[in-house]
C-alpha cells in the first residue's frame, strides 16, 4: 500500500483510538504515555509519515531515540510508509545525533570518539601524573563522577570540592579534558553537552537548526538525563511542535542519570500539551499483563495507567522455590526441555532475565551440561575485541592524525620494538615544543635520545600512516580498510602472536568487520569514513544483537527493554539481589520495582519466575529471603511434580545432604535429577569442583 497508507482513511483501520488520536495530532506539544507493548514505535512511525503527508518536509523532521537498532527499525518502517523520500530526515540516536551537528557546525570537523577503553586510559594517565594511588581511587569511580557531571552540564572549573575525593575528581577532569583536547577527541557525554554549549555561544547555529527541524519526535523520553533534556528543550524551544513518546513504568537507567521526572513533569514545562495514554497491550497475555499491574502499582511517582489486552488468559505465571542456585538453573533448563518437546518452541524463543551478570555463570555451567545452547547479550561487544579495537584505531588516525591514544595502541601492533620508554620521550618533546605526538613521532630525528633503531622503527610506522591517509581520497572505503589490514601486515601478526584457532577465529571476526563495511557502503548515502567511524564508536552491543539464532537467551534486565520473548525465566528474586542490596532504599526501590514491571511485560505467552532458600553469592552460602516483589504480584507458589524423564523438584533424602567420596572428598548435594536406577545428583565438593554423579555407581556416604 506504501505511502497511501498514511492517508487519514488507512490510519483509522490500522491504529486503535488512542494510537489514531497521536498520529493525527496537529501542532503543538504531545505527551504519549506508551505503556509496554502498547505499539508506542507503530505511533511514531506513523506520526512522521503522516507529517510527510501533510506535505512537511522529511528534512524537518527529526527524530531521536536511544540504540541504533530502535534508529534503524524506525527510519526502516517509516521507509515502507513513505518512500524512499524519508531517507532525508534524521532518524538517530541522541550521540549520533550531536557528532554529526558537531561535524557540520563546530570548528572541530574530524574528531574522534573516545570509548570507554579510551577514557579509562586517560583517566589512568592522569591519575599516574597526579602520583595518586589507582588502588585507593579507582579510575573507574572518578570517570563515573566526572560523566554524571557532563551528563548535569558542570564542567571541570565549576566541579564541587566539598570533601578529599571531589577535590581529586576536579584535578583530574581539568586534565582529563585538556587531554581530549589535546587528542581531539570527545568522549560519550560531551557529543552531547558540546552541542549545547556551541548553541549557547553561537545562537545563529541553534535559529539555522530552528528553521531545520519544525518538528521533534523523542521516543523513551523517561530515559533522558538533564543535558538531554535541555538540548532537546532547546531544539523545541521555537516551534514547540514537540512529541515525545515513553513509559514512567520503564524508567529503569537512573544509575546512568536517567531522571523520571523529566516525563512526570513534561505537562508543567510545556503549555497546552495534549497528553494520551496508550494502556492496550498487544503482546502478553492476560495472566501476564495482571502481575505487571499489581506490582507497578506499589509506584508513588507515576502516571496513572493499567494495561489491558484483548489476548486470551493465558497460562497462569509460575513460581518455583529451588533450594538454591544450582536447583534454580536445573529447573530452568528442564523446563525450557520440555516446552520444545511438547510445544515444539525453539531456543530463541527463551529468555532468561537476572538482575547481576554474576548469575549467568550456574546457568551456562547447567545448560552446557544440558547441552542447550545459549548466548549471553550484553557479553563482550563486537566493537569490544582487540582486534576490532585495532583496526578502528588505525582507521581513527587516518581521519585524526593527533589521536595519540589510537596511535599508542596500534605502533606496536604488530611488534615494532617501540617500547613505553621511547614513547615516554616522544611525548616530551611533543609537549615541549608545542606540536601533536604525530608531528613528534614524524621529527623522531630530532629527539637525540632515541636510538637508530627505534628511529627506524617509528620511521616505518609514520610512513605507513602517511601512505594510507595519502589513499585515504583515492580508494573507496572497503579497499581502504582492505589496504590497512595488508599494509599493516595484520593478518599476518595475528598468525605469529596466537595459537592456529585463535589466530582464525580473530582473523574471522575481520572478514566480520569487512563485511559490515560493505554493508555500510551500500545502505548509507554519506559512505566517508568518518561516517562509518561515527556509526562505529556509537553503536552498542544490544545493536549487534540477533534473535533469529537457535540459542536460549541470557540477559541482564537492563538490556531488555524493547525486547520481547514467548518464554521468559525471571530469576533470583530474593532480597539483596531483586531488588539489588544498594537500592533497598524507598527513593530507588522503586526503579527496582519498574526493572520488575519491564522484566514481566517482556513475555508474551509464559512467565515463570525463580527464588531459592540459599544462594552462594561472593564466596558465601547464605539464607535468602523471598523478594518483596513476590508478595506484590499476589501469585501462589506452585511446586513441579516428580516426573521421571524431568528435573525432580521436590525434597529427598538427598537434598542439601554433605557426602563424602572416595576420591574428591566431601562435598555437598545441590541438586538431583531422575530417580531410582537413573539418579543424578549434582555435588560441589570442597575442592571447588562440581560434579555430577550416577547415584548408582557413586557409592556417596551421607555424613550429615
Amino acid at each position: 500500500m506504501g505511502w497511501l497508507i498514511a492517508k487519514t482513511e488507512d490510519l483509522e483501520k490500522e491504529l486503535n483510538s488512542p494510537q489514531y488520536e497521536a498520529v493525527t495530532y496537529p501542532n503543538g506539544p504531545l505527551l504519549v504515555l506508551a505503556g509496554a507493548g502498547s505499539g508506542k514505535t507503530r505511533v511514531i512511525t506513523y506520526r512522521i509519515a503522516y507529517l510527510i503527508n501533510l506535505e512537511i518536509m522529511p528534512y524537518q523532521i527529526l527524530a531521536v531515540t536511544f540504540t541504533n537498532k530502535a534508529a534503524k527499525e524506525m527510519k526502516s518502517r517509516v521507509v515502507d510508509l513513505v518512500g524512499v523520500r524519508a531517507r532525508s530526515m534524521w532518524i538517530s540516536t541522541f550521540h549520533s545525533m550531536c557528532a554529526r551537528i558537531l561535524r557540520e557546525y563546530s570548528d572541530i570537523k574530524n574528531f574522534t570518539i573516545y570509548d570507554d577503553y579510551d577514557q579509562l586510559k586517560l583517566i589512568k594517565e592522569c591519575l599516574k601524573e597526579f602520583n595518586i594511588n589507582e588502588e585507593q581511587y579507582k579510575p573507574s569511580k572518578i570517570l563515573a563522577s566526572i560523566s554524571r557531571a557532563k551528563d548535569n552540564l558542570i564542567k571541570p572549573e565549576e566541579f564541587s570540592t566539598d570533601n578529599t575525593f571531589n577535590t581529586i575528581v576536579k584535578d583530574v577532569y581539568l586534565k582529563y579534558q585538556n587531554k581530549l583536547i589535546e587528542n581531539r577527541a570527545y568522549d560519550f557525554d560531551d557529543l552531547i553537552s558540546e552541542v549545547i554549549y556551541l548553541f549557547y555561544e553561537k545562537r545563529e547555529i541553534l535559529s539555522k537548526l530552528w528553521e531545520r527541524f519544525r518538528y521533534i519526535l523523542v521516543d523513551e523520553y523517561q530515559d533522558i538525563n538533564f543535558a538531554q533534556y535541555e538540548l532537546i528543550r532547546l531544539l523545541a524551544k521555537k516551534h514547540q511542535n514537540i512529541c515525545v513518546v515513553g513509559d514512567d513504568d520503564q524508567c529503569i537507567y537512573q544509575w546512568r542519570g536517567a531522571n523520571i521526572f523529566h516525563i512526570l513533569n513534561f505537562e508543567k514545562d510545556y503549555s497546552q500539551v495534549k497528553t494520551i495514554k496508550l494502556e492496550e497491550n498487544y503482546r502478553s497475555t492476560k495472566s501476564i499483563l495482571g502481575a505487571a499491574n499489581r506490582v507497578v502499582r506499589y509506584n508513588k511517582q507515576r502516571k496513572e495507567k493499567t494495561l489491558w489486552t484483548n489476548r486470551e488468559e493465558g497460562k497462569s505465571i509460575e513460581v518455583f522455590r529451588a533450594n538454591n542456585e544450582y536447583e534454580e538453573a536445573e529447573y530452568v533448563a528442564s523446563r525450557i526441555i520440555e516446552l520444545k518437546n511438547k510445544e515444539g518452541r525453539s531456543e530463541h524463543g527463551f529468555l532468561v532475565l537476572y538482575r547481576v551478570n554474576a548469575q549467568s555463570r550456574i546457568f551456562e555451567n547447567i545448560f552446557r551440561r544440558y547441552n542447550l545452547p545459549y548466548t549471553i547479550v550484553g557479553g563482550l561487544s563486537f566493537y569490544q575485541r582487540k582486534e576490532i579495537k585495532d583496526l578502528v584505531a588505525y582507521l581513527r588516525i587516518l581521519v585524526n592524525s593527533d589521536d595519540r591514544v589510537s596511535i599508542e595502541r596500534v605502533i606496536n601492533v604488530p611488534l615494532r620494538g617501540i617500547g613505553q620508554a621511547s614513547l615516554k620521550k616522544v611525548r616530551t618533546y611533543a609537549i615541549s615544543h608545542k606540536i601533536s605526538f604525530f608531528e613528534a613521532l614524524s621529527r623522531v630525528k630530532e629527539i637525540s635520545s632515541i636510538g637508530k633503531k627505534i628511529e627506524d622503527s617509528i620511521g616505518l610506522f609514520v610512513g605507513l600512516i602517511k601512505y594510507l591517509i595519502s589513499k585515504k581520497e583515492e580508494l573507496v572505503l572497503l579497499d581502504l580498510v582492505r589496504e590497512v589490514i595488508i599494509k599493516s601486515g595484520y593478518n599476518s601478526y595475528l598468525r605469529q602472536e596466537y595459537i592456529e584457532e585463535d589466530a582464525m577465529q580473530r582473523i574471522e571476526n575481520i572478514e566480520e568487520f569487512l563485511s559490515m563495511v560493505k554493508e555500510f557502503e551500500e545502505n548509507s548515502e554519506d559512505k566517508s569514513l568518518v561516517s562509518f567511524l561515527n556509526q562505529a564508536q556509537l553503536i552498542s552491543d544490544i545493536d549487534n544483537w540477533k534473535d533469529i539464532e537457535s540459542k536460549v537467551n541470557l540477559m541482564t534486565l537492563h538490556n531488555v527493554k524493547g525486547l520481547e520473548f514467548p518464554v521468559v525465566f525471571l530469576v533470583g528474586l530474593e532480597e539483596g539481589i531483586f531488588p539489588h542490596l544498594n537500592a533497598l532504599r524507598e527513593d530507588r526501590l522503586e526503579e527496582e520495582r519498574r526493572l520488575c514491571y519491564v522484566g514481566i511485560t517482556r513475555a508474551k505467552d509464559r512467565l515463570f519466575i525463580t527464588y531459592t532458600n540459599y544462594r552462594t553469592w561472593h564466596g558465601v552460602t547464605r539464607e535468602s529471603s523471598p523478594s518483596c516483589f513476590l508478595k506484590e504480584l499476589e501469585i501462589e507458589e506452585k511446586r513441579v511434580e516428580k516426573n521421571e524423564d524431568s528435573y525432580v523438584a521436590k525434597d529427598n533424602n538427598f537434598m542439601g545432604k554433605v557426602v563424602c567420596h572416595k576420591k574428591w572428598g566431601k562435598g555437598k548435594v545441590i541438586a538431583q535429577r531422575g530417580n531410582g536406577d537413573n539418579l543424578q545428583l549434582t555435588v560441589g565438593f570442597v575442592n571447588g569442583e562440581t560434579r555430577v554423579l550416577m547415584n548408582k555407581y557413586a557409592k556417596l556416604e551421607i555424613i550429615r
